[in-house]
């Protein structure tokens, strides 16, 4: 902010300048018109009035350039300002300021030495030929595994849409211009992945479904507006080297459902939580054990101004990990894609709609989870809501 105030104060400047400079280049211009006038044409006259405009229009131009290059430098300072954040936010740097708001366990009775998923899953994720293939965390999901994770789908989307969403696919491409106005300039190097000179593939359905209304402006009749975003997403995942490099936990591309709701500013808080309880609605569903998280400011991206975690219970490594992130990004991403809210009056500020994000079910993640979780001595069995959709109980190893 005190970098943007400097620049600023930089640019006023160079415009007072500027007007200055135009000043001088018109009194020149305006002496030039009247020696003309005067119907006796003094050649030398005009000729030395030229003459003496040639340097202050020298200086016009190069002061024209750097305003020009002052605010492209603050418009992008601008935009890497993040949200403003609700006043229940942890204030720290790292994700020790993250506090743990419920817990929901026991639903398992799991083996005393439990298996890894990716020990579970590897004869059905060929990870050598996904290396050979695709190179670095490739695989191929095959068998009965394959139709579980189908399964989780089908069963997402059904939970989705029972409660009143769109079901919507969206693009997995997007322009490069429409891609800066819903992501971080810093996600264009460690998470995109660049198609062509002009397309990116989408690291989630956020990301397009946020653009959906780009220049539109919504009513209260219009909202809120609900959908259940399904997609593959894509991710560089730049900055995990080292991490979760077996199995298809962390991976390049992943299936994912994703709630997504646009509201008016007065429904949003509400609407976050709710989008939680969706969440934990869905897992304990599935007869999995999970922390809900509130996130310290540190380990927020920009665009959010609250952001919950769900970390369901890895048993080998006796760890919640996170499978569900809920975000409520108030007016900053329908400020930058110009969805505006209501009717405006004459000389009254427009006002925009609120937009929250929360993903339902990111299917590789979350089957790795129930893989874990439902793992016995020689198989893996189906979670009971996920029977009607796989026509098997279980899945022998």
């Amino acid at each position: 902010v005190d970098e943007i105030y400097s620049k600023d104060q930089e640019r006023i400047k160079v415009n007072y300048q500027l007007d200055k400079i135009n000043t001088e280049i018109n009194s020149i211009q305006n002496q030039i018109k009247e020696a003309y006038k005067s119907g006796k044409k003094d050649e030398a006259l005009v000729e030395k009035l030229k003459a003496m405009k040639i340097e202050p229009e020298n200086r016009r131009d190069q002061l024209k350039g750097c305003a020009t290059n002052l605010k492209s430098e603050i418009d992008k300072l601008v935009f890497g300002i993040g949200n403003i954040l609700e006043e229940s936010v942890p204030i720290c740097k790292t994700d020790d300021g993250n506090v743990v708001v419920r817990t929901h366990t026991g639903f398992r009775k799991i083996p005393e030495s439990p298996k890894s998923y990716a020990e579970l899953m590897k004869c059905y994720t060929n990870p050598e030929a996904g290396a050979e293939v695709f190179g670095h965390r490739g695989y191929f999901l095959q068998g009965k595994m394959a139709l579980l994770a189908r399964a989780l789908k089908n069963y997402a989307i059904d939970f989705l849409v029972s409660k009143g969403y769109e079901f919507i696919q969206p693009p997995v491409m997007m322009r490069k211009d429409v891609m800066a106005l819903t992501s971080q300039l810093s996600d264009f190097d460690d998470q995109l992945y660049k198609v062509e000179e002009d397309l990116y593939l989408i690291a989630t359905s956020e990301q397009p479904l946020t653009a959906l209304f780009i220049n539109k402006k919504l009513t209260e009749s219009d909202l809120p507006k609900m959908f259940a975003g399904d997609s593959l997403c894509f991710r560089k995942e730049a900055g995990a080297y080292g991490k979760d490099n077996a199995g298809i936990f962390r991976v390049h591309q992943f299936e994912k459902i994703e709630q997504f709701v646009i509201c008016s500013p007065e429904e949003s808080k509400q609407i976050h939580e709710n989008l939680v309880k969706q969440c934990e609605e869905f897992y304990q569903s599935l007869g999995l054990s999970y922390q809900i998280v509130l996130i310290s400011s540190g380990e927020m991206n920009d665009a959010a101004a609250k952001k919950y975690d769900l970390e369901a219970w890895f048993p080998n490594s006796q760890k919640f990990r996170e499978l569900v992130s809920a975000s409520n990004c108030t007016d900053y991403q329908s400020r930058n894609l110009n969805v505006g809210y209501g009717f405006t009056k004459e000389n009254e500020r427009q006002s925009y709609v609120h937009m929250l994000n929360a993903t339902l079910c990111a299917i590789q993640r979350s089957l790795c989870c129930i893989v874990e979780n439902y793992q016995e001595e020689d198989r893996i069995s189906v979670p009971e809501v996920l029977k009607k959709y796989t026509n098997f109980d279980c899945i022998y190893l």
